[in-house]
């Protein structure tokens, strides 16, 4: 979660993952029936967008066919609006330099952004950024999504946190698992159409996850995605991280922590 050149989280298990060829179309469909490894998921680089490169993105979210995101680092974390065609914020909200702003999630018009190791997460009204409530919790805050009824968090374990919207009490937590086990480093979260896509920390692997059993669904592997795109930013450009779908459209979105771009990805959204 936090930025890797410079600052070390905790040591967690990886799991070392095969990048796969170039092209906008990568990873066909396979399955491996003698030890049930998730299959790999194809995906369509459709479009590309504008992002700002200062924004080290921690959450992604389009509500209402409005960008929200929020951006990580101690001293410049915040909350903003974005114009998808440009990559500028619209409107922003700073976090106080102690907090280390992480996963957004909006649900009944209000956005709810996690910090990283100081155990609060901010209530705002989604139209205004007002400050309505403030709750705490164990732990580290990284992803956040919803279901349409329970927020759902991620501490870059391999577990989910399925939780009351009014009081934050966690209500059920849920293991990720695959073939080889727990999956840990659980990141950026996105619920789309009864499933959950989540970004896997220090890896350009997104995951579609089932929520009820946690069972990994299939894998997709955007590495060399920066080498393709914007070459010459890749070395700046850190890893991927944001994954925004807009009900209205049916459009999926992702990006990276500094990338120069946005990008609408086909391909990952279907049951």
């Amino acid at each position: 979660m936090k930025r890797m050149i410079n600052n070390t989280k905790y040591l967690l298990p990886l799991f070392f993952l095969v990048a796969c060829g170039n092209g906008d179309i990568k990873n066909p469909p396979t399955t491996n029936n003698a030890t049930n490894e998730p299959p790999q998921l194809t995906y369509t680089i459709a479009n590309q967008f504008p992002h700002d490169t200062s924004t080290y993105t921690e959450g992604l979210e389009f509500n209402d066919n409005v960008l929200y995101e929020s951006g990580g680092q101690y001293g410049v974390s915040k909350l903003a609006t974005v114009d998808l065609k440009t990559g500028q914020s619209t409107k922003k909200t700073p976090l106080d330099k102690k907090y280390f702003g992480e996963g957004i999630t909006i649900l009944n018009n209000k956005i709810y952004q996690m910090t990283w190791k100081e155990k609060t997460c901010f209530q705002y009204d989604a139209k205004t950024f007002a400050k309505q409530k403030e709750f705490t919790y164990d732990g580290e805050g990284w992803g956040m999504t919803n279901n349409g009824k329970q927020l759902i968090n991620s501490d870059g374990s391999n577990n989910l946190y399925f939780r009351d919207p009014e009081t934050f009490k966690v209500l059920s937590i849920v293991g990720v698992t695959d073939n080889n086990g727990p999956v840990a480093n659980i990141n950026e979260l996105e619920y789309i159409n009864g499933f959950i896509l989540a970004n896997i920390w220090q890896s350009d692997i997104i995951i579609k996850i089932d929520p009820e059993s946690g069972k990994v669904l299939g894998k997709a592997d955007f590495s060399g995605t920066k080498e393709k795109y914007f070459p010459e930013y890749a070395e700046k450009a850190e890893v991927l991280n944001g994954i925004a779908y807009d009900n209205a459209t049916k459009k999926l979105f992702i990006t990276g922590k500094y990338w120069p771009k946005i990008f609408e990805v086909k391909g990952l959204t279907e049951k």
